[in-house]
């Protein structure tokens, strides 16, 4: 029997609307609406175009999927989602992006479920630092620096380069991911709450300065914002968070007594081009290190306006010199985990697709941005039986009188 709450939460992780899907597959929307909710069922024709679009068997539909089968229940706190945003959280995408953790939050679960992961050190961390945080009379951005500082340290963060930032969080416990977010939304970033921290990275071209600065808001939010409910939040308190995991960013990369060594070399602290060397070595922006040397006094309000008015004048708000050069570092802990398991026999990716999940390569490309060819390199795609296999046979002259 066709099950409806698969195709809703195919639907909810895909971001489409009951109205967009239905236009998809050339229906009504109030047809969508009684497939999920078992009402009616669809005919073979829709199963097959809803497995194509889903990049799913067309026995996902029929059986037990993964959220079922290897989700925690209740374990993604919507209201908690820390966006890295131009706007406040539209309820739709929200949604959608806690639909997405689910899902890989089952998948997490289904890959380390015969590993023994040592205690994740972000976990230490945040504790200490929400500790430090309800004891301490320091200054709000006294606060958010000394945690910047004893997180680079605890993560074992080199203090004079950013080159294995990405890695070294990954390291200590923390699930990144690249996907599509959107234009709107640069990354995100979440606690479950079996207490597994996520941070979500958009995939449009970006550069590894951006990125990097992504990386460092989302740690921000996950250290410092634990278990706000983001939802809840107003304009003015949404800017208020957002400036907090800024700070925190600008602290985390730059770390103080590093960056006030190298600033001794500047000659003209608002010229943009005399920071070029420092871009190269610590991969951040240009507008970071501006910043920065400004929240550390080496820079006066005007001075970082007429800094900020020269990377205007250069065109460099758009793209800086060594954006194309600086290599973007990419999430590998989950990849690490699947070629570990494979190359151990612990588990074989074809079944895994065929079997428990009942997908396609294409779906585990989309749903964790690892590139598509890993995956295939480990599955022999099978033919998936649908209508579009079937032929109308015309019947023999002996079937005819019979």
């Amino acid at each position: 029997m066709f099950i409806g709450e698969n195709l809703t939460n195919l639907r909810i992780m895909h971001g489409y609307s009951r109205k967009q899907l239905s236009e998809m597959l050339n229906i009504t929307e109030q047809a969508v609406w009684q497939y999920e909710n078992n009402y009616t069922f669809p005919k073979l024709q829709i199963v097959n175009d809803l497995k194509n679009i889903f990049n799913v068997k067309s026995k996902y539909f029929y059986k037990n999927d993964a959220l079922k089968k290897y989700a925690t229940p209740e374990n993604i706190p919507v209201m908690n989602i820390a966006y890295r945003s131009k706007v406040l959280n539209i309820i739709s995408k929200t949604q959608t992006e806690a639909k997405h953790i689910a899902f890989l939050d089952s998948f997490v679960n289904y890959v380390t479920a015969n590993l023994t992961l040592p205690t994740q050190k972000i976990i230490q961390l945040r504790d200490e630092l929400i500790n430090y945080l309800n004891n301490t009379i320091d200054d709000r951005n006294i606060q958010i620096n000394n945690v910047a500082k004893l997180a680079r340290h605890r993560l074992g963060v080199s203090s004079d380069t950013n080159d294995y930032l990405l890695f070294n969080i990954e390291k200590n416990g923390v699930f990144i991911f690249e996907k599509p977010i959107g234009e709107d939304i640069d990354a995100y970033s979440l606690w479950t709450n079996k207490e597994r921290p996520f941070i979500i990275l958009g995939n449009l071209k970006r550069s590894a300065v951006r990125r990097n600065f992504d990386i460092a808001h989302e740690l921000g939010h996950l250290l410092l914002h634990y278990k706000v409910e983001f939802t809840n939040l107003n304009r003015k308190e949404h800017k208020a968070i957002e400036n907090e995991a800024n700070l925190f960013a600008g602290c985390f990369l730059l770390p103080e007594k590093a960056f006030l060594e190298d600033m001794e070399a500047i000659a003209s602290v608002t010229n943009p081009d005399a920071y070029m060397d420092l871009k190269n070595k610590w991969k951040v922006s240009l507008q970071v290190l501006g910043y920065r040397a400004a929240n550390l006094g080496l820079m006066d309000a005007r001075e970082h306006r007429n800094f900020y008015a020269a990377l205007h004048r250069k065109g460099y708000l758009k793209r800086e010199p060594l954006d194309e050069a600086i290599p973007i570092q990419k999430p590998q802990k989950v990849k690490t985990i699947i070629d570990f398991i494979a190359n151990k026999g612990m588990m074989d990716i074809q079944e895994m697709a065929e079997r428990d999940w009942m997908v396609n390569a294409d779906f585990f490309y989309r749903l964790t941005g690892i590139d598509k060819d890993f995956f295939s390199n480990y599955m022999t795609e099978k033919q998936d039986f649908s209508i579009s296999n079937a032929k109308v046979c015309t019947p023999t002259i002996h079937e005819q009188k019979v």
